[in-house]
């Protein structure tokens, strides 16, 4: 049996438990700093020491833990993951039965109840990431979760709780069969190479799907895009497979490169007649405007904090004037795709961000689409700040 604590929740923050917040915040607990056992479990109580809520201890850069029942008699064991996991696969069931995506995301933190934790489903390999040590605490309950209620070819895992929530180097490996790699995943119909043993990034981020699906079907036919902090390439493929004339991808890490030849190659796209650069964005904007390049599509998807040598970048105080680079080589008429997983501010912010910045330039525009998270990432009302991504299609209009 697992030790349980009871600890008491200030009062000012009693009512958020009782809706069903389900982060554990340091200011929430009294006397928190005594907390030292990972993954012990917790019973918040009023000053009453009436019952709120059951989570976790589990140290990580968003808080103190996550809330786990609200049910006082609910025991965290194999059955209770087993039922959560369970439910989520409930969820995705048609993702499971789609052919053409073989690679999306069947457990989203606490949108299905197991905050610190997210599992990704690629083409018969499960792909664990825990958030804490508190969290990994319930690994052998988690897994023996999946074996139950899943065939899976292997699954695997990614360990992200140091102090600042890096990745911690490790065999990822964790049960079935070792798996081949590049492991192909399919995206709506497109190719991935995927690797799941080769630290932190697989090769693709799977919450920006729909996006690049309509960049392929709706935007991409005929036009010149620049992809930039393009990682390895995802959004320049599809731009490609939607029949954009030419695509340049710039990103600033060296692995970048191979990466990106890789994804154009596995869909049989000759990557020689495409772009692709090792360079600081922030440079290559400069170089740009000093070349009199202009695109007639712009896709902005930077980290939320990313630095170089000579510039550093934060999505909280410098979207905007990144914003202002890209229309600044953005021809009339073309679209920028602006995006962010920065969760400290929400679309009302961004798209003000959008406003500030062609108002700065004296420049108009039009908004003509926005996304958040897909269906697989599933989100909750009582977490809003769960739902990080922000995506919107602007119009650079004459």
């Amino acid at each position: 049996m697992r030790n349980e604590r009871s600890v008491q929740v200030q009062a000012k923050h009693q009512k958020k438990f009782e809706k069903g917040y389900p982060l554990i915040f340091k200011e929430a607990i009294v006397n928190a700093d005594s907390l030292k056992e990972e993954g012990v479990i917790l019973r918040l109580e009023d000053e009453k020491g009436q019952f709120l809520a059951k989570g976790y201890y589990g140290r990580q850069n968003k808080g103190f833990g996550w809330v786990l029942s609200q049910n006082e008699n609910e025991t965290i064991d194999l059955d209770f993951f087993v039922r959560k996991i369970q439910t989520a696969l409930h969820h995705r069931e048609s993702f499971f039965n789609d052919p053409t995506t073989t690679a999306f995301r069947i457990v989203n933190g606490e949108g299905d109840g197991l905050g610190g934790l997210t599992i990704d489903y690629y083409d018969g390999y499960y792909l664990i990431n825990w958030y804490s040590e508190g969290v990994y605490s319930f690994k052998h309950a988690v897994i023996g979760a999946l074996k139950q209620l899943v065939d899976f070819k292997g699954i695997y895992e990614k360990k992200r709780f140091d102090a600042k929530g890096q990745y911690v180097e490790d065999d990822d490996f964790v049960a079935g069969e070792r798996g081949e790699f590049p492991l192909i995943v399919k995206e709506n119909g497109v190719n991935f190479a995927v690797y799941l043993n080769e630290g932190a990034m697989v090769g693709v981020f799977l919450d920006q799907r729909p996006v690049r699906k309509l960049i392929r079907d709706e935007y991409a036919k005929g036009k010149t895009v620049l992809n930039t902090f393009s990682y390895t390439g995802a959004f320049s493929v599809f731009a490609v497979e939607g029949g954009a004339v030419h695509t340049t991808s710039v990103d600033l890490a060296n692995r970048s490169l191979n990466k990106t030849i890789e994804q154009f190659s596995v869909n049989g796209i000759d990557y020689e007649e495409q772009n692709i650069l090792v360079m600081d964005v922030f440079k290559y904007f400069k170089y740009a405007v000093k070349k009199n390049l202009s695109f007639d599509m712009v896709i902005l998807d930077p980290p939320s904090f990313a630095r170089s040598k000579k510039h550093t970048f934060s999505a909280a105080k410098d979207y905007k004037d990144l914003l202002k680079d890209a229309i600044s080589i953005t021809e009339d008429n073309g679209i920028i795709v602006a995006s962010t997983n920065y969760s400290g501010y929400d679309m009302k912010k961004f798209k003000g961000f959008v406003d500030q910045a062609f108002k700065e330039t004296n420049g108009r525009y039009q908004l003509l689409e926005e996304f958040t998270l897909p269906e697989d990432f599933r989100t909750i009302k009582e977490f809003r700040e769960g739902n990080y991504l922000k995506v919107v299609f602007i119009k650079k209009v004459k």
